[in-house]
């Protein structure tokens, strides 16, 4: 019986240990890479928040603005609304056509009542949310001249929904 032998370059026998730990590495490899390149892939996946609950499906409608009483200023009202089954947050609202446009929610103090600005609006899983006069609305500050009819575009940003376009109808206030 035979058996093959590895040489070195003086023509002497390897032991068998090194012979075998070459195999032994090559074999193992290949499955460490191969959970390696998995876990990595896994969290790029769920890092970039495509992982767990499905998102928010926003849509805005009934965009509305009001004609302004004055030159001061006026507000923008939006229905919202989310039909997926997370919730998403309108972080702000701009228009290239107005002045600065920003979130405002109505306080009431001492039977006095005044618009302070809104950092964010929630808008919850399966939800609507519309705005109104009474509570949260959009404050633009030193608007054009604007008339009934007239439109005007605004972005919405939502946090995990991106941008959405809409374009406003001016109404009279109280619309």
């Amino acid at each position: 019986m035979s058996s093959v032998s590895s040489t070195d370059a003086a023509g002497r026998s390897a032991p068998p240990s090194r012979r075998m730990s070459a195999g032994a590495l090559s074999a193992a490899l290949v499955p460490v890479v191969t959970c390696a390149t998995a876990l990595m892939l896994l969290t790029a996946y769920t890092t970039t928040g495509a992982a767990g609950d499905p998102p928010a499906r926003i849509s805005v409608g009934n965009a509305r603005i009001f004609v302004p009483p004055n030159s001061e200023n006026t507000a923008a009202f939006f229905d919202i609304s989310n039909t997926g089954t997370a919730g998403d947050v309108l972080t702000s609202v701009s228009s290239t056509e107005l002045g600065v446009t920003m979130l405002g929610q109505r306080v009431t103090k001492d039977g006095a009542g005044r618009m302070e600005p809104l950092d964010s609006l929630t808008i919850p899983a399966r939800s609507r949310v519309n705005m109104t006069p009474y509570g949260v609305d959009v404050m633009v500050l030193d608007p054009p001249k604007l008339k009934v009819g007239d439109t005007v575009r605004f972005d919405l940003w939502f946090r995990n929904s991106g941008q959405v376009t809409v374009e406003a109808v001016t109404v009279p206030p109280q619309s």
